[in-house]
């Protein structure tokens, strides 16, 4: 287990998912369901896609060294400007979000309808986004897909718990667009790295990726 490498993956999923559609939709799950139920659902819908975005990232580490380091940059370059240009849109999205899930979240209030809602929802809204580029990507690089898709999964549960519990009242001091364009730039950071290794130019031992 590479706790370095878990840390750092959590961090920067934490980041780049907490100003997401995905937490918003969350939020408006959790006032048309009972939290905790919310919570599984979405946690499970993470989980699921986190193990096939670690798969992903298996499949890429088998290339040949440079094309990884070519690939992992790319991911990490394209999720770097998708969060900067949407950074902008991001605080106006939050209510086209709520529309959207709202209505969609209206089917009933039995505990199993509930974690299912939240499950389809989340994982349908979560499927190709920047986390899972970016866990595929840690992966590709980084190796220890263990530690790379608790790290992962253990922010995307947190990102998901705090949009179910405390959302609304996290909102009101957070802007989402600052976290997105912080996000953006850690994902450009690790682009550089990617970029620099690739040209054979030699990074601090320390670094944990």
């Amino acid at each position: 287990m590479n706790f370095a490498l878990m840390l750092t993956v959590f961090v920067t999923i934490f980041v780049v998912e907490l100003p997401d559609k995905t937490f918003i939709a969350t939020l408006v799950l959790a006032t048309r369901y009972r939290p905790i139920l919310v919570w599984i659902g979405v946690t499970a819908a993470f989980l699921v896609q986190t193990v096939i975005a670690v798969a992903f990232g298996g499949l890429i580490s088998r290339l040949p060294e440079q094309p990884v380091f070519a690939v992992v940059a790319v991911l990490f370059l394209v999720a770097g400007v998708l969060l900067l240009r949407g950074a902008s849109e991001a605080d106006a999205e939050e209510e086209e979000t709520e529309t959207k899930y709202g209505g969609a979240a209206d089917l009933g209030s039995s505990r199993w309808r509930a974690m299912s809602a939240s499950f389809l929802i989340l994982f349908l809204a979560e499927w190709g986004d920047l986390t899972q580029l970016a866990t595929a990507g840690f992966v590709a690089k980084g190796g220890s897909p263990l530690s790379v898709g608790l790290g992962a999964f253990l922010a995307l549960a947190l990102v998901a718990g705090l949009a179910a519990i405390i959302g609304r009242a996290l909102l009101t001091r957070l802007r989402l667009s600052l976290i997105r364009r912080v996000g953006g730039v850690l994902c450009l950071v690790f682009a550089a790295t990617m970029a620099l290794q690739l040209f054979g130019v030699e990074l601090p031992s320390w670094l944990p990726f």
